[in-house]
Parts: C-alpha cells; structure tokens; sequence
C-alpha cells in the first residue's frame, strides 16, 4: 500500500508523514515550488531533503510557478488578507498530487491541513470545495484532523486506522507539539511564511504591478523579490538592491529595454524597468543619489541605456519625497 503526502516541510506535514508511514504504509512526499516561495529552488530542495531522509521518504518536487501565475492573475475563488488565491493555489497543487499518485500506483493522498487553522483555506466548506475541484473526494486523508472529518477511503477501506488519527482543530500549535514530542521527532522548522502572497510588502510590489501591466510574467515576479521600488510613472518603475547579493541578482535580469543607473560615487547599481523618458530618468537618478553614502553634492550619476550612455550631476530626493515614491 503506498500514498502521497503533500510535503511543505512544515511541522503538520511532517507529522501527517510520520503519522501514515507508522502504519505501515509506503509514502512518497511530494511538494509544489514556485517563484512566490521566499526560498530559492536549490535551498527548498536541500532543506526538504533534510526532513524527508529523517522520515524515510522519497521526495518528488515540482515548480508550478507558471500555472500558479495564472491563478493569483485570476482567482475563481478569491483572495486572502493579501494577493493570496489559497483555495484555487490548494485545487492546483492537489489535481497535480492525484495525477502523481496514479503515475506511481499509490491509493491516496496525505495532508497535513489542520481544521480552521488558516480562516481562509482550512475551513470545513474550504476543504469540501477543494476536494470537489479537485476531484479528490474520499482520497484526501488529513491525519491531524480525520476526527473532525467526514471518513475517507483509507479509513473506510481499513487501510488506516482511524482511531490512531487524531482531531485537532485551529491555530494554536501546541498539539502538534505535543504530538511531535510523542513521535519522537525533534527537528521541525519554527512558523514561517511559506507563501510570499501572504506577505503584505510583497504583496503592495504585486498590487503595483497589476495596476500598470497586466500581462505580466515570470522575470516580473522575480524581480519583485529583490530590492526597494519606487513607482516612477505609469510608464515604468526603479529597483534599488539593498546589498551586493541582490545588486548582482539584478544584473543577471536585466534585459537590453532596461535601464541600468550607476553611481559614480559609493552606491549599488540599480535598474529602471520599463519604457522611461527623460522625466523618469531625471527622477530616477534623484532617488538612486539618495542611497549614495558619499556627502558630496550634486551626486554623479551614470545613466545606461539601449540609446547609449550619459552622465548626470543630480542632488537627493528629501525623505519625504523619497517615501512617496516607495511602493514597498
């Protein structure tokens, strides 16, 4: 008997994990990456492989960040607290789970959903319309809460034991503690955003760009996670790195329509994205002067384009004017 356990690398997934394995039962993990994750492809993968060789399981990753890109455009079932389609992102990840588990003979799905711990997501009529559009009715087994659920397959079928699952229910993690402590597990990830569309900045960089363009894609997701920006105009918008990392994960970005914006004094090269003219040049070299160190005044800024070069001697924006044009 083998099932699929959709693996965030969470405390509740690895509990469920653990919880299913322990009956006997083969589980392989499967879990959902994209660009909206605060970690790099490479880090997800080397901190999931660290929990699931402690398990005993297989992992299997998958990037839906072009599918996923479509759904936060236009959600059929709405938004969170942020510009976060939760319930269509869920009916997403768990077709593509099913269609996994009959690629790799498995009978069922494992979650580890905790009723009414998300308001959005996790509440009862939630779950119910997830597994309607998925069509994951009776499959979706959600270990730390089974008690508080209508029986699913496994149970029904005594695959599993329903009186070894359990009825936690809201957002207090105590239980799971409690629980974790129980199964003998150790190391789990403190509570952590896993979603950058539940973060409000991210979300404000998002919001902007739904605003000014709408046909958006994979390289503007990208760049919304590096970096300050400022809203220039409608035409286009300003990046400023914080540090050197982000500097140099922006460079590997740009694209000969951007603009590149160099400070001759102490400062990060920064990039103007969209179709600027002179008044968002001249603004934009006014707020890169404002991240120089070096006292002197006019700042000297070098302007890069794909109509050439030039320089410009330019002073700060004030604090004020500054914030204004922060979109986040």
């Amino acid at each position: 008997m083998k099932a699929v356990s959709l693996f965030s690398g969470g405390l509740d997934s690895i509990l469920a994990t653990k919880i299913i394995k322990e009956m006997g039962i083969e589980v392989e993990t499967i879990h959902f990456w994209s660009l909206f994750s605060p970690a790099t492809y490479q880090e997800t993968v080397k901190k999931l492989s660290f929990f699931t060789e402690k398990l005993g399981v297989s992992l299997h990753i998958e990037d839906i960040t072009l599918q996923l890109l479509e759904k936060v455009k236009n959600p059929r079932y709405g938004y969170g607290s942020c510009l976060n389609p939760c319930i269509d992102c869920k009916i997403l990840m768990f077709r593509r789970a099913k269609e996994y588990m009959e690629d790799v003979g498995a009978k069922f799905l494992i979650s580890g959903e905790v009723l009414g711990e998300r308001p959005f997501s996790q509440r009862r009529g939630a779950l119910a319309i997830i597994e309607r559009e998925a069509s994951g009715e009776g499959i979706i087994l959600r270990p730390l809460s089974a008690k508080l659920l209508k029986s699913t397959i496994p149970e029904n079928k005594g695959w599993v034991k329903r009186d070894k699952l359990f009825a936690i229910k809201g957002s207090k993690r105590r239980p799971q503690i409690e629980l974790a402590r129980k199964l003998k597990i150790y190391s789990y990830p403190s509570p952590a955003g896993g979603c950058l569309l539940t973060d409000k900045n991210f979300s404000k960089k998002l919001q902007d760009l739904f605003s000014y363009s709408k046909d958006f894609g994979v390289r503007d997701v990208f760049l919304l996670k590096i970096g300050r920006h400022f809203r220039l105009s409608q035409r286009g918008k300003l990046i400023v790195p914080r540090n050197e990392r982000e500097e140099q994960r922006l460079l590997e970005k740009k694209e000969e329509a951007d603009t590149l914006f160099v400070p001759l004094d102490d400062g990060r090269r920064c990039l103007g994205v969209g179709s600027l003219d002179t008044d968002d040049i001249q603004l934009a070299t006014r707020i890169v002067a404002s991240y120089v160190k070096r006292d002197s005044y006019p700042k000297k800024i070098r302007v890069i384009s794909f109509w050439g070069e030039k320089e410009l001697e330019v002073n700060p924006l004030s604090s004020q004017e500054l914030e204004s044009r922060r979109i986040s």
